[in-house]
This record gives C-alpha cells, sequence and structure tokens, in this order.
C-alpha cells in the first residue's frame, strides 16, 4: 500500500494538468503572447530510450531511474555520474518546421525525436496565467516543463495548450516536447496517404498570457435563418466566473451590449441590427469585434455573412456564387517543406487570385491560421478538411473519438472565420455500412458544434446502372451532406482526356455538385505531343476536355482542381519525372507555371457570377 501511495504521489509529481484540452483558447492572433520560435536543441530516439526503461515502462509513470528519462533535461552531478544524453551539446533544428526537410538524415523519418527549448520569462504584471499553446504539431506529442509533464496531445494539424502557471519561472526554464509521428492503422490519417509525413513543431509554439479569469471562447456569427441578426456565446474560465459582467461591442456597428455569465461562466446573446455592411467575395468587411470582462478585454476582426443552400444553388448573402476554386496543400512555395508562415499562405493565395479563384479546398487537413485569415481578409472563400482519408478504422472508438476532437478544435479555432464556408468530413472514403455510420456521426458533431456552414465530403463516382458512359453519385453520404462534392479522374486513371468527350453524367440528389478534384500529372518543362504523358501539353488537354465536359454537368456549382502546386509525396517514385512528387499541380515545385494554369486561368475569366 505504501508503495502504490508512493508511484501515485511521484505520477501526479510529473503529470500536472490544470486546463483540460477540451479547452482550448482561441485567438490567439490577439492576445499577449511570447514567441518560443527559434533554434531547439533535439535528439533523435528512434527506439524511445529517453521515454521507455529496458522492461519498456514509462520513464513518467515510475519512481526509477529518473535520470535516464530526457524529459528531465538532467546534468551529470560529477565526473563519475552516468547520464547518456545531453541536450546542450546535440544538434539544433528549428522551430517551426518540419525535421524532414531541415535534416537530409531525416528526410524519411518516422519514430521518435525529442525537442529541448530553454528560456526565461518575465510575466506581464497585469496578467496571472500562462498557457504553453502548439498551433500544430505531428502527430502524438507529449509535453514537460521543468521536468513536469503538461499533458499529451494526438493528431498533426490542429492546435492544443496546456497550463503552466505554477511551473514556469522567470529563469532556467526548460520545455522538453516528444514528437512521435510514425503513421498508425488507427490514426486519423491512416497509413496510407498521398502526402508527406512531415513531422515535428511544424507550426509556432508561444505562451499564452491571460487574467485569472479569462475569456476562453466565444461564437460571434450572423444567423443562418436572419441576415440582421448575430447569434453567440462568451464562455469564461477561472474560479470566478459566474454572474459575471460581459461587454460586447462592436463600434462601427454601434453595438455595445452587457451580458451577464450563469454559474458556469458562459452566457448566450443575439443582437438585432440592420446596420451590417455584409463580408464578400467584392468587399470582405471585417469588424473589430471587441470582449471585455473587468479582468481583461479581446478583439478579433470578424466578418458577418450567411452560406446556405437553395436546390442545386450555393447563396452567399442570399445571392447565388459559383466557386472558382483549386486544391492546397500545406507545403511551402518558399522553401522547402511544410508551409508555417504568413508568408507561405500570402504566395498561395496570391496564386490562387491570379489563377481567378474565389475559393480553395485546404486538403487533406487542416491548414495553419495564416491561411484562413488572410483568407478573410483578401475575400477567398474556404474549404477546411478533417484527415479522415481512404480507408480509417471505421469500427474502432478511439479513432472515431480521435477523429472527433480533431474535428472539434479546428472548428473552436475557425468558427469566427467568415472566410471558411464548408466542413468536409472526409476524402476518398469506401461505402461500407461503418464507414456511412462513422461519417453521419462526424457529420452531426459538427451541425452540433457549428450550424452557420455547410456539411461536405470529398465522395467518389461511378457508373450509373452499369453504364460506364454515364456517371452518377451513389453514396448514402449523399444525403447527409449539404453541398454533393466527388473527386473524377477522367482522362488520367480513368482512359484518356478524349474520354471526357464520351461522359455522360445524371445526378439526382436536389442539391449544389462541386467537383472537389480533377487533373493530371505534368513536369514543368517537359513538352511534346499531347497524347504523351507528363507532359505540359498532355494535362493542358485533359483541363480543356474536363471542363468541358464539367460544364454540362447539371448542377455544378463550382470545382477545385488537383492541385495548385506540385507536393511531396513517397507514393511517387518514377525516376526524372516525379522523383517523390505529385506533378498534378499547375505550379511546379520551383514556382514555374504549366500551360494547364493559362487554361484554367481563361476558364474562370469567361466564368460570370450566376
Amino acid at each position: 500500500m505504501k508503495k502504490e501511495f508512493l508511484s501515485g504521489m511521484i505520477f501526479l509529481l510529473f503529470y500536472c494538468p490544470m486546463l483540460s484540452q477540451d479547452e482550448l483558447i482561441i485567438n490567439v492572433y490577439n492576445r499577449t503572447a511570447t514567441s518560443l520560435n527559434g533554434s531547439w536543441k533535439y535528439i533523435i530516439d528512434p527506439y524511445e530510450n529517453g521515454y521507455y526503461n529496458y522492461r519498456y515502462e514509462p520513464f513518467d509513470q515510475q519512481e526509477t531511474p529518473w535520470a535516464s528519462a530526457f524529459f528531465l533535461n538532467s546534468k551529470p552531478k560529477n565526473d563519475s555520474d552516468l547520464i547518456e544524453y545531453d541536450f546542450e551539446t546535440s544538434d539544433s533544428i528549428n522551430v517551426p518546421g518540419d525535421w524532414n526537410s531541415q535534416k537530409p538524415e531525416l528526410l524519411y523519418y518516422e519514430g521518435t525525436l525529442w525537442y529541448m527549448k530553454s528560456f526565461n520569462f518575465k510575466a506581464s504584471d497585469a496578467l496571472a496565467r500562462q498557457f504553453v499553446y502548439f498551433e500544430a504539431s505531428n502527430y502524438k506529442t507529449e509535453v514537460y516543463l521543468n521536468g513536469k509533464k503538461l499533458g499529451v496531445h494526438i493528431g498533426g494539424f490542429t492546435p492544443f495548450n496546456f497550463e503552466i502557471t505554477n511551473i514556469i519561472k522567470e529563469t532556467s526554464n526548460f520545455l522538453v516536447v516528444k514528437v512521435d509521428n510514425k503513421r498508425l492503422k488507427e490514426g486519423i490519417p491512416t497509413l496510407n496517404t498521398d502526402w508527406w509525413n512531415y513531422g515535428g513543431l511544424t507550426r509556432d509554439v508561444k505562451i499564452i498570457e491571460t487574467a485569472s479569469n479569462f475569456i476562453k471562447d466565444y461564437s460571434i456569427q450572423l444567423s443562418p435563418d436572419d441576415s440582421n441578426k448575430i447569434n453567440g456565446y462568451v464562455t469564461l474560465n477561472g474560479n470566478d466566473i459566474s454572474n459575471k459582467k460581459v461587454q460586447l461591442k462592436i463600434s462601427e456597428l454601434g453595438i455595445e451590449k452587457e451580458l451577464i455569465t450563469n454559474n458556469e461562466g458562459h452566457v448566450s446573446f443575439e443582437i438585432i441590427t440592420n446596420d451590417i455592411e455584409y463580408w464578400s467575395l467584392e468587399n470582405p468587411v471585417l469588424y473589430n469585434v471587441t470582449i471585455t470582462t473587468n479582468e481583461e478585454s479581446v478583439t478579433d476582426q470578424i466578418g458577418f455573412r450567411t452560406i446556405t443552400t437553395k436546390g442545386s444553388q450555393i447563396l452567399l448573402n442570399d445571392k447565388p456564387v459559383y466557386l472558382k476554386g483549386i486544391s492546397i496543400h500545406e507545403e511551402s512555395p518558399l522553401r522547402d517543406g511544410r508551409g508555417y508562415s504568413e508568408e507561405d499562405a500570402e504566395q498561395l493565395l496570391d496564386w490562387a487570385q491570379e489563377l481567378g479563384c474565389n475559393y480553395v479546398r485546404l486538403a487533406h487537413y487542416p491548414h495553419n491560421e495564416h491561411m484562413v485569415r488572410l483568407a478573410d481578409q483578401k475575400g477567398i472563400l474556404i474549404w477546411e478538411e478533417n484527415p479522415v482519408y481512404w480507408t480509417i478504422s471505421w469500427d474502432n472508438k478511439d479513432t472515431y473519438k480521435n477523429a472527433e476532437n480533431q474535428l472539434s478544435e479546428l472548428i473552436t479555432r475557425d468558427k469566427n472565420r467568415s472566410s471558411v464556408i464548408i466542413w468536409s468530413m472526409a476524402n476518398e472514403t469506401p461505402n461500407v455500412p461503418a464507414r456511412n455510420q462513422f461519417l453521419s456521426k462526424l457529420a452531426s458533431f459538427a451541425r452540433s458544434k457549428d450550424n452557420t456552414r455547410l456539411i461536405s465530403a470529398a465522395l467518389e463516382q461511378k457508373n450509373y446502372q452499369g453504364n460506364p458512359l454515364v456517371r452518377t453519385i451513389d453514396d448514402p453520404f449523399a444525403d447527409e451532406v449539404d453541398v454533393l462534392s466527388f473527386n473524377q479522374y477522367i482522362g488520367w486513371y480513368d482512359g484518356l482526356p478524349e474520354k471526357c468527350e464520351t461522359i455522360t453524367w445524371i445526378i439526382k440528389q436536389d442539391k449544389p455538385v462541386l467537383i472537389s478534384e480533377f487533373g493530371a500529372g505534368a513536369k514543368h518543362g517537359l513538352h511534346g505531343d499531347k497524347g504523351v504523358r507528363w507532359t505540359e501539353e498532355f494535362q493542358e488537354d485533359l483541363y480543356i476536355k474536363t471542363l468541358n465536359m464539367i460544364d454540362g454537368i447539371e448542377k455544378v456549382q463550382g470545382f477545385s482542381p488537383w492541385i495548385l502546386v506540385d507536393f511531396r509525396s513517397p507514393r511517387r517514385v518514377l525516376p526524372k519525372i516525379q522523383d517523390g512528387w505529385n506533378r498534378k499541380g499547375l505550379i511546379s515545385d520551383d514556382g514555374k507555371k504549366k500551360k494547364a494554369f493559362f487554361v484554367l486561368q481563361d476558364f474562370y475569366e469567361k466564368k460570370k457570377h450566376p
């Protein structure tokens, strides 16, 4: 009994979460923050020697041997002390950034890597609590500050935070982060993908400071049923949050409303106003929305618009809109590797606008917050996607919880972004009963968390009544989405481009239709006859014929070809053509436009709004 008690006490000492993971802090853009970006020390640990003892027992749940645990950042007490690691004399790596593109020996590495950052910290006088905030880390992340475990996060593309108020010091802090990017059958995404499995602290790391009782979450959006009504809520976090005054202010609209929280620190509201200038493609108006308590004030930049459907139309502010789109992977156009900076996002969205797009599909996972914040400013509509990709462990309850949690973190982060109009549940998943139940439950969850946006998924097309020349969408999940979307590669994986001229479509669902993917591979600078694969002329011809086919499909309200820029994929191994790159981009990996870019640009220039 004594041993069990001691072991439990030691575990509590080293595992000290203070803010549960369902309490993600939103709008870190506009809060007091200290960046931890820059040079970090790292240790490669494929056997996880710094986490498990030789009996494969985790050090952070054991009494001994503490010195072998990397998270303690131990130093020898004397010349005879045995410590078999040393962060201080280890190599350095930049954060944010994936490890694969920074270190040649880590290009294909999948496993555990430990990060360590030493820092001093001076808290702001007016603020009382501190949180370490990770914008993303791929895939399983375990976080320790000054030898104490803060918690664990699973998922490679969404933010998470842990409270460090009682652990952080003014000097000599060390933050140790164990990141493991091994692909897992039960993971989200699963083992098999068509993009690079970039590992590491791939986005910003920062310390967020708040008041003792702080504004943790809020939603402020137009009602989907009444464009003159702003609906929302505010939630506080702390020990003294019941019956507290909260002031909501939108100066440009003359709105100043006082709210009172309930016993849980939550308050809902609605505001009627006839003065809203709606966010639109042509005029992306953003209002400064300020939420104030007696302890702190937070401001956000929010646009007000409605997005609904009516029959086969998509309506933005009650007016039909045709989505002239492109798909984008989160890879840097400015350097090799995962994109993470505002400059990365700016270049990708600028290229999309040069192409003529008013809409982009962020595939196949949540991208960084810069993308949606910039899209708000630029007037670009956004499809955001949960990484439920291809074949998931549909019957695994923990897999579902993982998918739901990642979707929850995405919606929590971006629910106030006017540019975001579609939550996508999945991409190219098989039509089987377990999958149908999985996605239906996920869609219901998304609607319960945010009812102001549309639900979709990238489905697959099939032959109509066995006729290979007539295509349709026969999928029970098509009945549950608001927007019917599907991928098709007629002319690339399915015959040659001229086949597009022989295909007709029957789509019975009375819903807007988006073609979420089509395309063909081409190596920039490789020219030849249009019948020769991998030439720019082949890709150009496929785009010409596909666009002509799409224009004849009833109910199509837009599309997002695959893809804006070539991107890395270990599946793409053809020497001298692919060399580890998916070549379906309209722009090469070094920023050069292919001939098909100008075909699509011309189509979009001539395509008028409905």
